[in-house]
């Protein structure tokens, strides 16, 4: 500790009881630990120094933002340091002629979107919660306008990274493509604190639209539903969300925001582009959804409402937690081919009830990814053991048809155990590249692999 307060001032450096126990658990229901401090760099140097200092005391390193994360990514098993970037949140520099940002890693979404709306651009990753950039990075997270915009391995340009040795070291470029060398975007992206920490994030950004468009579309089954997604997509017409939210869902999104939606498999839809456009894109969707014999499907075209429409779609999680007090949020998180996502669906619907669990199904289905939100009483161990085999499930279905056991939540420790099952002998080179970078597992160790 006193070799850390040489580098870092010590009004930065805290052992405090609550300031550690913020620090050890993130909003999963896996089991919170203790750091044995936590440290608040300001720069890519102080980072580099903290990195030196453990790297020769061997002690741990966890990178932390916000603590937004599922799966248990920012817990300290080991102990050690957490990294904790809340003070790294400048803008550091828009680049508008080239639709490029350069960012901290503390940078929250919302407050990154808010200096972009003066240049008429705004930042597309939208997973819900306000998160650090940082931290979005870190889990390649996505969220509702993937289907559109693309994940966060997409908009990330150039990323700085702090090596477990203490090199300061870039990934990439500000040019828009290059076919130098090997993609080191890509292998930092997704990785979740376990080969380097971000100090600079450098970030695709795009024109905020003319025109908006969102509105709902309620049917009488979840096939029906799914149906529509798959048809709407191949129609070719340009949606920038298109989230699925079933009717178990639906009930909780009207206690919790006190809305009046139909209580039936719902889907969420926005359109993006010019006004003549967009209303060809809205005549077309009506078409292909009436075909389907849909219940409904009713616009809102001010902002208010628009807003109000998708705060209660990135509001289900907090609903069901609202809904029912006293027990633990588990959310899958599972990755299918367009062509399976309606009998993976059908089947995490068909196991839900078999195991009596409470929760519902929601997704962004544009990109065929979906969550089922449970909510378990982490204290019931037979319960506990009915939502992991339900995991195992509908992590397994998705397997055996070409799928991810993650499609943005990353792997942390919830998702360990599924790695070898979905990567076979790509898992070795995996580990041998961390281990590579990190020969003393002091980055995030325990997380992704059982041995890192």
């Amino acid at each position: 500790m006193d070799e850390l307060l040489t580098a870092i001032p010590k009004d930065r450096v805290s052992t405090n009881t609550i300031i550690l126990e913020q620090h050890s658990k993130d909003e999963s229901y896996h089991k919170p630990s203790l750091p044995d401090a936590v440290v608040y760099p300001v720069n890519a140097e102080e980072v580099s120094e903290i990195m030196k200092i453990a790297s020769k005391h061997k002690a741990p390193i966890v990178p932390f933002g916000l603590g937004t994360s599922l799966e248990g990514h920012v817990i300290p098993y080991n102990g050690g340091i957490s990294l904790d970037f809340s003070l790294m949140d400048n803008v550091i520099e828009v680049l508008p002629d080239d639709f490029l940002v350069k960012v901290q890693p503390g940078v929250t979404r919302s407050k990154l979107n808010q200096e972009l709306k003066k240049y008429g651009l705004f930042f597309s990753v939208d997973p819900g919660a306000d998160a650090t950039l940082g931290g979005m990075v870190a889990t390649n997270a996505s969220g509702t306008t993937a289907v559109k915009y693309g994940i966060m391995r997409d908009q990330v340009r150039d990323l700085e990274v702090v090596l477990a040795d203490g090199t300061i070291m870039h990934t990439g470029t500000l040019a828009a493509k290059s076919s130098s060398g090997y993609n080191l975007n890509g292998l930092f992206t997704g990785s979740e604190g376990t080969l380097g920490c971000f100090t600079e994030l450098t970030l695709r950004v795009y024109g905020i639209p003319e025109m908006i468009m969102a509105g709902r579309a309620s049917f009488h089954s979840v096939d029906k539903a799914v149906e529509a997604v798959v048809n709407i997509l191949s129609a070719g017409i340009q949606i920038a969300r298109i989230e699925l939210v079933d009717e178990l869902s639906m009930k909780q999104v009207n206690k919790f925001s006190d809305t009046n939606y139909d209580e039936m498999p719902t889907l969420f839809i926005e359109f993006h582009g010019n006004e003549a456009g967009l209303m060809q894109d809205v005549e077309f969707t009506k078409e292909i959804l009436a075909d389907l014999d849909n219940h409904e499907f009713e616009f809102e075209k001010d902002t208010q409402a628009r807003n109000q429409l998708w705060d209660a779609r990135h509001n289900v999680a907090y609903a069901f937690k609202h809904g029912f007090p006293g027990r633990q949020l588990m959310t899958t998180d599972v990755c299918l081919p367009l062509s399976e996502l309606a009998g993976g669906i059908e089947s995490a619907r068909t196991e839900l009830g078999k195991y009596d669990l409470k929760g519902g199904i929601v997704g962004h289905v544009g990109d065929g990814n979906y969550h089922t939100t449970l909510m378990i009483d982490t204290e019931n161990q037979e319960e506990v053991e009915k939502a992991d085999k339900y995991n195992r499930h509908i992590v397994e279905y998705a397997l055996k048809r070409g799928g991810s056991c993650t499609g943005e939540h990353g792997v942390g420790i919830g998702k360990m155990k599924y790695q070898s099952l979905e990567h076979g002998n790509s898992l070795q080179v995996m580990q041998t590249i961390k281990k590579t970078l990190d020969p003393n597992n002091l980055l995030n160790p325990g997380k992704i692999f059982y041995n890192g």
